[in-house]
C-alpha cells in the first residue's frame, strides 16, 4: 500500500467533482488536491447514461457552471453535448492531471491528533491505496454506480424478449421496428418514449400513476439573442438570473397555491393533447406539484409522439409478466420485444465511503446535515449535492464557494479543524429530503436528518443559500474551529 498526501482529497470526477476543483483553484490557490474516480473517465452521470434521448431535465443556464457560460443554442441540452462541456471544463483548467482514475474511495478515516482524513480506494486490478488529506470532499453524486432500481417483477424469468434498465444500455440494442414498453413515468420515461417512437413500431409508456408533464422550448430564443448583442458572461449571468427567479417564483406559487398550479399545469397538457384525450387518468397526479419533481419535456415531444399514434400511455399496474409482454391487473396485455424498467435509481449515501472518526464509525442516519454540506460530528468534510427543485449545480456552485471560504478561513487564523456541532438539544428532526418519489422513500432512513431551523434545515432557496453560504459568518457558533 502506498500513502500520498494532498490538501484537499475530491471524490468524483463529474460535473460536481470537476466544479469543485475549478473552484479550488480559483479561490484557494496554492492548495494541493487530487481527484479519485472510481471509474476510467470524467461526466459522472453524463458519461454513464447512454440510453436513447438522454438529456437533462433542467436548462443548461441554470445546470452549467457559473464559472463557464453555456453558449448552444439548446438550453435543453442532451447528454453527449453536457459531456463535452464538462470535459472542456476540464480541459481549460488543466484539472486531468489531477485526476486519479480507476480509484474506488471504501472507506476514510479521521484522525483528531494529526487533523488528516486517510483515505483507502480500490483501483482496477484490486490494488488497494492510501492517500490522505486536510479536507476531504465528496463530489460523487447521490446514487449507485452499480445499477439503477430493478423491481421484482413476477413471471420476468419467463419473457423472452429482452429487458434492460436505462443505467445499463446495451450497447448494441437495436429498437428499430420492434414493440417497445417502457415502466415508469419519470424523467428517463418521458425522455425514452418520444425518442424510440421516432423507428419503434411501437411504444407504450406504461406507469402506475401520473406525474406532473411540463412542455418548454429546447431552445431559449430571448437567451440566444441576447448572446449576439452581449459578452457571452454578462448574456449567461442575465439569463442564468432569469431563470432562477422564475423557478424560485413557480415552486413558491406551487407551494402557495398548489391547486391553481396542479389545474394550470393539467391545462396546458390538455391544450397539447386534445379534448378527446383522457388526461384526467394519464396527466393528473393524486399529490400537489412538487411533492415530486415535474417531468420537463422539450418541445412537446412527447406529447406529439402521442398524438402520432406512434406511441401511447396506459396507467395500470402489472401483474406478471409473459413470454410475450405483460399482462396487467385490469387483464390487459402488452405485447413487447424490448422491456425498458425506468423505475428509478438505487441512492447511496455519502459516495457509499465507510466513515469513521477517532476510531468510530460514523452512521449517516444519525447526523445532521449542516447547510445541506457538512454534517455534525464530522470534521473537514463536506459533500455537494444539488437542489430537488432546481438545477443540481446551482447548489454545487454554492457549496464549492463555501468550502474555499472554510478553507482560507482556517488558513489565516491558523486552525486545523472545522466540526459543526449540535449544542440544541430541543432541535426538531426531519428527513433529509421531502419528497415523495419512490427512489427517496425507499433510502431516506439511512441519510442523514436535517433539523427544523437554521443552519441545520435545507432552504431549497438559491437566493437564501446565496446570502448564507457566499456572504454568512463562517464562526456561527455551530462551526467550530480548533487546532490539535
Amino acid at each position: 500500500m502506498t500513502e500520498s498526501r494532498f490538501d484537499v482529497i475530491i471524490i468524483g470526477a463529474g460535473l460536481s467533482g470537476i466544479g469543485a476543483a475549478v473552484h479550488l483553484q480559483t479561490r484557494s490557490p496554492g492548495r494541493t488536491y487530487a481527484i479519485l474516480e472510481g471509474r476510467e473517465a470524467i461526466g459522472g452521470t453524463w458519461d454513464i447514461f447512454r440510453y436513447p434521448g438522454v438529456r437533462s431535465d433542467s436548462d443548461m443556464y441554470t445546470l452549467g457552471y457559473a464559472f463557464k457560460p453555456w453558449t448552444q443554442a439548446k438550453a435543453i441540452a442532451d447528454g453527449p453535448a453536457i459531456l463535452d462541456y464538462v470535459r472542456e471544463t476540464a480541459r481549460e483548467h488543466g484539472i486531468e492531471p489531477h485526476i486519479r482514475f480507476g480509484h474506488k474511495v471504501l472507506r476514510a478515516e479521521w484522525s483528531s491528533e494529526d487533523s488528516t482524513w486517510r483515505v483507502e480506494a480500490q483501483q482496477t486490478d484490486g490494488t488497494l491505496v492510501t492517500l490522505s488529506c486536510s479536507f476531504l470532499f465528496l463530489c460523487g453524486g447521490y446514487y449507485s454506480y452499480a445499477g439503477g432500481y430493478m423491481p421484482d417483477y413476477p413471471g420476468v424469468a419467463d419473457f423472452q424478449g429482452e429487458l434492460v434498465h436505462p443505467q445499463a444500455w446495451p450497447e448494441h440494442l437495436d429498437h428499430a421496428g420492434k414493440t417497445v414498453v417502457v415502466i415508469g413515468s419519470g424523467a428517463t420515461a418521458v425522455t425514452l418514449v418520444p425518442e424510440m417512437a421516432e423507428t419503434a413500431e411501437r411504444v407504450t409508456m406504461l406507469q402506475r400513476s401520473p406525474t406532473y408533464v411540463v412542455s418548454r422550448p429546447a431552445e431559449d430564443a430571448g437567451a440566444n439573442w441576447l448572446r449576439t448583442k452581449l459578452p457571452p458572461k454578462l448574456a449567461y449571468s442575465l439569463v442564468r438570473w432569469r431563470n432562477v427567479l422564475f423557478g424560485m417564483y413557480f415552486f413558491r406559487l406551487a407551494r402557495k397555491r398548489p391547486a391553481q398550479v396542479k389545474a394550470r399545469i393539467i391545462e396546458m397538457v390538455r391544450d397539447q393533447l386534445g379534448p378527446d384525450f383522457d388526461v384526467e387518468t394519464h396527466f393528473t397526479p393524486s399529490y400537489n406539484p412538487w411533492d415530486q419533481r415535474l417531468c420537463l419535456v422539450p418541445d412537446s415531444d412527447l406529447f406529439l409522439a402521442l398524438k402520432s399514434g406512434k406511441a401511447e400511455v396506459v396507467t395500470d399496474h402489472i401483474e406478471t409478466f409473459t413470454p410475450s409482454g405483460l399482462r396487467l391487473r385490469s387483464g390487459r396485455t402488452l405485447e413487447a420485444d424490448i422491456v425498458v424498467s425506468a423505475t428509478g435509481l438505487n441512492l447511496e449515501v455519502l459516495n457509499g465511503v465507510a466513515l469513521s472518526v477517532d476510531g468510530q464509525a460514523v452512521d449517516p442516519s444519525k447526523t445532521l446535515s449542516y447547510k445541506g454540506m457538512m454534517y455534525s460530528d464530522v470534521p473537514n468534510l463536506a459533500s455537494a449535492f444539488g437542489y430537488t427543485n432546481a438545477s443540481w449545480t446551482l447548489k454545487c456552485d454554492l457549496t464549492c464557494e463555501y468550502v474555499c471560504r472554510l478553507l482560507n478561513h482556517m488558513a489565516r487564523t491558523g486552525q486545523t479543524q472545522a466540526t459543526p456541532r449540535n449544542l440544541g438539544a430541543d432541535i426538531g428532526l426531519e428527513p433529509w429530503l421531502d419528497f415523495s418519489s419512490g427512489y427517496v422513500q425507499r433510502s431516506i432512513d439511512r441519510f442523514p436528518k436535517q433539523g427544523d431551523r437554521a443552519p441545520w434545515k435545507l432552504h431549497q432557496n438559491y437566493a437564501l443559500d446565496l446570502m448564507h453560504l457566499r456572504y454568512g459568518r463562517l464562526d456561527d457558533g455551530v462551526m467550530t474551529f480548533s487546532r490539535p
